[in-house]
Order: C-alpha cells, then structure tokens, then sequence
C-alpha cells in the first residue's frame, strides 16, 4: 500500500477535486469535517449511550463526547506517527503534507465512527441481532420463510448485525441531503472507519487476525466498498489509518468507562489500587508504575486539601495514562510499520506494548464492575423490550411494502413514521432489484430507522406505540 494511494480525495459524487482560484483554502478532508458536524446524524450522538442509557448526570459520556474524544486522540496519534515516519525516513514518499493530512482524516473518522449504532449503545446491537436470530426463520413472505429467501450474504448481515457496517451505510447513502451519495466524504476517509474489510460470509474468528472478526460492509453496500478499497489499493486489507483510529477508540473507552464508573460509584478508589497492585506483581512496571503513579496523586491531592482526594487521583491518573497509552500505540505502528504497509500486521497497536497489560485490566474491570452489575442488567432488560417491540411492529409492516400486496390501516400509519430520507434511500436502492433483494432492504430500512433513533426518542416511540396499540 502506499501512502498517495491511500490518502485519495476522491468523492462518489465528483470524483476528485480539480484546484481552482477560491477563497476557501480548506483541504478536501478538512471539508470533510464540515459535513460531518453539521450533519443531523452527528448532533443524534449527544442523545445516544455510551455506557450509561439515559442518564441524568451532565458529566457522564455520551456517543457525542465520546466521538469527540477519540477524534481528538486520533488527531494526536496521527501528529506522533506522521512525525516518527518523516523524522526516522520510514517511507521516502511520506511528506509533510500527508502528516497533515492523515491528522485531518484521524479527526474526522473520530467523528464518525460510531454513527451508525443504534440507541441504548453496544448492547442494541446485541437486540437487534438477537431479534432476527428468533424472528428470521419463523417470518413468512408469501408463505415462504423469509431466511430461505434471502442468498446466504443477506441472511448473514441480519445474524451478525454491526454497528461500523451501519456507518458507512448511514455516510454513503442515508444521509440525504443533495443526492443518493450521503455526505459524499473522501474515500480516505471512508476506508479509514471500515474496521472489518469482509463481508458478513467471510467473518473468521479463527485466524487471529483483527480484521476477520466482524463485518465491515452490508451486502447492499458492496459497490461502495469495492470502489473505495480499489480507489484506495487496500483491496481486503485494513487501511492503516484504521489501526490508529482503533487505538483512539479503544483508548478513549476504557479510560473513560472508568471515570465514569468511578463517578457512579460502580468503581472505588480503593478498587483500582488494588487492581494496580495485582498488575505490578504479575508483570512488574516496565518502566512506568502506575500504581506509584496513582498512590502519589493520591498523596499530592491530600497535601492541597481537595475535598475528595480519591477523586482527585483516580480522574488525573487517568489522564497521566492516557498519554502513556498514546506513546504505547506509536510504538506499536511505527514498529510494525512494514507490515501495516503490507497488510500483514494482525493484531491491534496495543499488543505486545506494556499498554496492551493496562488496557486489558481497564476493560476487565469496568466488565465485571460495571457491565456485570444488576442495574445495568436491569436498564438492559428495559432496552431490550423496547427494542424488540419496535422491531416487530417495523419488520411485519415493511414486509410487503411496495409489493403488490395491499397493506393494512395500521401498517401504513407505521411505515409513515419512518423518515422520507429512508424511504428515499430504499427506493433508489430497490429500482431494478429481485423480489428477494427488495425484502432484503426493506428489512435494511428498519434497521436504518431504528439505528437513527436516539435512546429518548426510541423510548418515546415506544411508550406512543403501546399506548395506540
């Protein structure tokens, strides 16, 4: 892979931008950014969970601050890699400019790398897979089961539902607002946030490598995919923006979750101590103590008189940490550089680095004490009742729309709630397809409405729909 290819600017809508006399000396991925927060589905984030599903506290994460804080880490590992590669002459090609530009396109994809999930966070991806595992088999379409219509691809997208395959289909084509391209984003970009480049029949948990594990596309997405990886030379290999916008996430979650645990009480100072403690006489410091590190902020905060020095420590270390992280995640990029180029390089930037020990008791911590825990059990159940209702009511009133069955009073008072934009989408879609492909995206158009809910919204479609039902 090489970087020109790589950081094309090529749009579906335009192609690629010829420099003209302007007064708008905007880059092509800085425009990107542009679109993207002025988007609707991107101001959607700051009612959507991160953790915690309709909150009432100011403080805790929501998708928005969430996005923003892994667009800001992206941009931050973006600036040290590009930097490393052009000081140590990783790749005599590489120049300044495409430092810069990488930082813009790590800024944007942070941005938008979650705007495809649906409300109530990752668990409503679990809901809504769930939901056609159930319902797929036993749904009929003229007295034929709706699985046995669908070719194997179809059926795999509904079974192993994803949130990142949902982002670049809400990107590319959901977004209405000029034409049937969304937002029209550089192929760069939209390399970027494909996490998983396979197909729902080529998920291989088997072969260890991190981009086999989920899917990174729909079916009826597959000319998208195919014209960016193309356009871009990645083929099935993962962009090597996508390892560093994978390192931000992952680093912004899990310092985050803890933070937020740690605020509602779900995490106790003295918790992470111990936790701490247990790392350093498993794996030693490696140079870097955290556990020191946390015991004198601790230290440090008593000796100001804060009125919770706890508090104090537990949030500064985490900021502390993530700067180690970061250092960590360089490390992992440009040591594996040649093989990232390649697209041989397995495994996330973290692994082998002392980061890869802190992420792993960061993320098993806050599973066993915050995920695991009865009220996030409960407020699970509630959204899963919520979820699934919503999915039946849409699925069996999508069925036979726009076939030549006549639908019903209630089915057509119900498809109405569903946005023009969708049903827009679906019909450009749908033109010149088989019978078998226009159910297939008529079951898309609910996962698509669904997936732009927000959690109150979704919730408040609930309560309404119970109440006229």
């Amino acid at each position: 892979m090489e970087w020109n290819r790589l950081l094309s600017t090529k749009r579906a809508r335009g192609g690629y931008t010829v420099p003209r006399k302007s007064t708008d000396l905007r880059s092509e991925f800085e425009k990107d950014y542009h679109r993207i927060i002025g988007s609707a589905s991107f101001r959607r984030l700051q009612d959507k969970t991160q953790v915690f599903p309709l909150d009432q506290s100011d403080f805790i994460r929501t998708r928005l601050t969430h996005s923003l804080e892994v667009s800001s880490l992206g941009k931050s590992l973006g600036q040290n890699i590009g930097e490393n590669i052009l000081k140590y002459r990783r790749d005599t090609g590489f120049t300044p400019q495409m430092k810069e530009d990488i930082c813009h396109i790590l800024e944007c994809a942070g941005l938008i790398h979650d705007i495809g999930n649906p409300p109530f966070g990752h668990f409503g991806e679990v809901a809504i897979r769930e939901w056609f595992e159930r319902n797929l088999k036993t749904l009929k379409f003229k007295g034929k089961s709706v699985e046995e219509l669908l070719i194997p691809q179809m059926r795999e997208d509904f079974y192993h539902f994803e949130g990142n395959a949902q982002a670049l289909r809400l990107v590319t084509k959901l977004h209405y607002l000029v034409d049937e391209n969304g937002m029209n984003l550089t192929y760069a970009l939209l390399n970027t946030i494909i996490k998983y480049p396979v197909s729902s029949t080529e998920i291989n948990v088997e072969t260890g490598n991190i981009k086999d594990k989920k899917m990174g596309y729909y079916y009826a997405d597959r000319k998208i995919f195919e014209d960016v990886t193309e356009e871009t030379g990645t083929g099935t290999n993962r962009h090597p923006l996508t390892y560093i916008l994978e390192a931000a996430d992952d680093l912004a979650y899990k310092t985050a979750d803890i933070e937020d645990a740690f605020v509602k009480g779900y995490i106790s100072y003295q918790r992470l101590e111990d936790a701490l403690y247990e790392l350093i006489l498993c794996y030693g410091d490696e140079g870097y103590n955290p556990l020191e590190k946390l015991r004198s902020l601790y230290t440090r905060g008593k000796e100001k008189g804060v009125r919770s020095p706890e508090s104090y420590a537990v949030k500064n270390w985490l900021v502390q940490l993530q700067g180690v992280l970061i250092g960590c995640a360089t490390f992992g990029f440009t040591s594996n550089y040649d093989a990232i180029m390649a697209g041989t390089y397995q495994k996330d930037l973290f692994f082998g680095t002392y980061g890869e020990k802190l992420m792993e008791l960061l993320g098993t911590m806050a599973y066993k004490e915050v995920f695991c825990s009865r009220s996030i059990y409960k407020m699970e159940i509630m959204e899963s009742v919520m979820l699934d209702f919503l999915m039946e009511q849409f699925v069996r009133s999508v069925l036979y729309y726009d076939t030549e069955v006549p639908l019903g009073t209630i089915d057509k008072r119900i498809i109405s709630f569903i946005s023009d934009n969708y049903r827009n989408a679906y019909r450009l879609q749908a033109e010149g397809k088989s019978e078998a492909e226009k159910l297939y995206l008529r079951l898309l158009l609910v996962t698509d409405f669904i997936c732009g809910m927000t959690d109150s919204y979704a919730k408040r479609l609930y309560q309404e729909m119970k109440v006229i039902l």
